[in-house]
């Protein structure tokens, strides 16, 4: 079979697309719609009468919210696509001369029918977690506003023994108040969401019964995994969070400690870390084995990654059963 692959670069206000043939892999065309809806139809209408006599992929990198409509709407037209992550892309191009917007199109394209054995077509999440995803990037927000106005309050208090400032100490407690309401209404709406939907529902009850995963923590898993679906072991999470160690040596003169990657998804590594701490200390099992650790002279963040490498492996493996977690340390 053969395919027109079609690279598209995803910005803001426009797409930059290249269509490659596999055969070749020379570009046949190239072009530029405007990211809204109607130059996303035309777009598609285009497609859709190359693929009369070819199957038409189409092959874009990750980008956010940008790419959401141009998703949405090749779903909807039942058009194959990859949303692919920048970096393999970047690695797969070797020396690259020069940057825009149609040679990254072109790129994307030539890497999909150079690889097009490693693409596998994506599912978008459905409707209710790409909302609890939404509502968990703006409860972080949120907890990062608290966090900054906590802290000034703080400064405020220390130069308020010198002047005065009642007026503004009120102002920033009441705002403080108001933004730990508002957190508290957005982890309320997110953990209805999820219970509206019957397999959210029962992959978060497994997954919050493991020590240490905390409601937003079971909420992360979910998104991040579309529900236990994008990853179908939990070394390969593990490595996407940026969790597993990999060796670092060569011939016998490097031998190097095993370290993780700095490809990794530092807002499920952060996640995982809280969790770790968390599980140290309710967790008898885990707490031996971290004091153990750190009694040979490991590292203190390397034990706590080792547990939540442990604890991935935990949420992972009760997810996978029927059987509800148990905590044997108990």
């Amino acid at each position: 079979m053969n395919y027109l692959f079609v690279g598209v670069d995803i910005s803001k206000e426009v797409l930059d697309y290249a269509i490659v043939d596999q055969t070749h892999k020379r570009v046949v065309d190239q072009g530029q719609v405007e990211n809204n809806m109607e130059g996303i139809n035309e777009f598609i209408k285009q497609l859709k009468k190359l693929q009369i006599n070819t199957t038409v992929w189409v092959c874009a990198e990750h980008t956010g919210r940008y790419g959401d409509l141009l998703v949405a709407r090749m779903e909807n037209k039942e058009l194959r696509y990859s949303m692919v992550n920048s970096i393999e892309i970047i690695r797969s191009s070797g020396m690259v001369r020069g940057k825009s917007d149609h040679i990254d199109a072109k790129r994307i394209g030539t890497y999909a029918a150079t690889h097009y054995h490693k693409l596998k077509p994506t599912t978008s999440p459905s409707q209710t977690i790409r909302k609890i995803k939404v509502l968990l990037t703006s409860r972080d927000q949120y907890v990062r506003y608290r966090t900054a106005m906590k802290n000034a309050l703080k400064a405020l208090e220390i130069t308020s023994e010198t002047l005065d400032l009642k007026k503004e100490i009120k102002c920033r407690k009441k705002e403080i108040k108001t933004l730990k309401q508002r957190v508290k209404d957005l982890e309320q709406e997110i953990v209805e969401l999820i219970k509206s939907d019957y397999q959210l529902d029962e992959n978060y009850q497994k997954t919050t019964q493991v020590t240490g995963v905390g409601p937003i923590a079971g909420a992360k898993f979910l998104v991040t995994t579309n529900n236990f679906t994008l990853f179908d072991n939990p070394r390969k999470f593990s490595c996407y969070c940026g969790l597993a160690p990999f060796e670092h040596t060569s011939g016998s003169s490097v031998k190097g400690k095993a370290k993780t990657s700095k490809l990794r998804n530092k807002d499920m590594k952060g996640i995982m870390f809280n969790a770790a701490t968390s599980a140290i200390q309710y967790d008898q099992q885990l707490r031996t084995y971290y004091k153990r650790k750190i009694k040979q002279g490991k590292h203190k963040l390397s034990v706590i990654n080792a547990v939540a490498n442990k604890l991935v492996l935990r949420v992972f493996a009760v997810v996978n059963r029927e059987k509800p977690y148990v905590n044997f340390s108990i």
